[in-house]
């Protein structure tokens, strides 16, 4: 039986290679197809395309990049008309994989949809679009099964993927002897995001802000987690133009965080992941200016960082746009590195894993897509 699975990014291509392994434990034979990173290429998912071909942020950004995106919808959809999935498991990019979901659905093929398009920030008129071209929308975050079932989406809250993917809880000092870091002296992370156009955009500031801690922090070793995909000497190079030589580690974003005494983190699925790892943090973010006007238009929530929304208050400083400029960001790390602030921000992320519940959630998406199978 063949099974469509389309990611994209580094996040959605772990959260969908890890839900490939549960389906392949629970339906030994199963034959997986589609677009996806390394993660689902080491499932011996059979990739048509690479999910960084669509991958980009920004409304600006995606512009140049249209032609080929229709070029990757065109080929799935082809592949899926030829071998006729019994299946698919879409997973997160709504704008790609929705346009996906339709022609699917008119052949027939039956879409469990995997991490819920933010219907609930943005853009709440998708979920009639939802409703009518998914089977099962399975959510990681809590409050989201709610929200879509009161508008008529067929949809479970499966638990966070994120839970399952942390490595077992440890000191510091743990996690710096398993990446071969000192375990003296202060450890700051940065982690600059999975994107090529997030590290162009992010890095030179993060660099600088970096250069900035070590001055007033003699000693202090700066290590950044390189995203799969990613060239090693594209997220170097600001760092070394700011002077600042870090320690690169590929991949293993989370022991990262473990070794760190603070973090410095571009949003997304990394300040989650890194406040599951109980380590102060600062979120920051900065788009194109007209993604910038655009969403602030459209926008609906109090905080852009998963951590604050989750726990409904401000737990870890966030710095959006042009908030992020290196004195704010230094005057928002300061505080967390001792004290009081530090004892606050740890105790409100003590909150997080409580909010997300259980893990296991690819187990449950695996079991969920088999349902829709028969």
């Amino acid at each position: 039986m063949d099974v469509l699975v389309v990611a994209g990014e580094a996040s959605g291509d772990q959260h969908a290679a890890d839900a490939v392994a549960a389906l392949k434990s629970l339906r030994p034979g199963l034959r997986f197809f589609g677009m996806g990173g390394p993660k689902l290429a080491a499932q011996g998912v059979e990739l048509i395309h690479g999910a960084h071909e669509i991958s980009v942020m920004g409304i600006v950004e995606v512009l140049p990049k249209v032609p080929r995106i229709w070029q990757v919808l065109r080929d799935l959809e082809r592949a899926a008309k030829e071998r006729k999935p019994a299946v698919a498991l879409l997973v997160d990019v709504p704008d790609f994989n929705l346009r996906l979901a339709k022609k699917l659905k008119a052949l027939g093929i039956p879409i469990a949809y995997y991490v819920a398009p933010m219907a609930w920030a943005w853009r709440e008129s998708r979920t009639k679009t939802i409703s009518e071209r998914v089977d099962r929308l399975l959510c990681i975050l809590p409050f989201e099964e709610e929200f879509f079932r009161t508008r008529g989406v067929n949809a479970t809250y499966v638990g966070n993927p994120v839970l399952d993917q942390l490595p077992p809880d440890g000191t510091a000092a743990d996690f710096r002897r398993a990446l071969g870091i000192s375990t003296e002296g202060p450890v700051f992370a940065v982690l600059p995001g999975s994107r090529r156009s997030e590290i162009s955009r992010l890095g030179p500031t993060l660099a600088a802000v970096s250069a900035r801690v070590i001055a007033q922090r003699p000693g202090t070793r700066v290590v950044v987690p390189v995203a799969p995909g990613l060239p090693r000497e594209l997220v170097e190079a600001p760092f070394l133009a700011a002077g600042v030589t870090p320690a690169l580690i590929d991949g293993r974003a989370a022991e990262v965080v473990g070794a760190c005494d603070v973090a410095l983190v571009a949003s997304g699925t990394a300040t989650l992941e890194a406040g599951l790892m109980r380590r102060p943090l600062v979120a920051v973010y900065r788009v194109n200016a007209l993604s910038y006007a655009v969403g602030k238009m459209l926008v609906r929530i109090p905080f852009f960082c998963l951590v604050n929304l989750l726990v409904g208050k401000k737990v870890v400083p966030e710095l959006l746009q042009g908030d992020m400029t290196v004195d704010r960001v230094i005057d928002a790390l300061e505080p967390l590195w001792s004290g009081p602030a530090r004892d606050e921000c740890l105790a409100g992320l003590e909150l997080l894993r409580e909010k997300l519940g259980p893990g296991g959630a690819s187990r449950r998406v695996a079991e969920a897509v088999l349902e829709i199978v028969g």
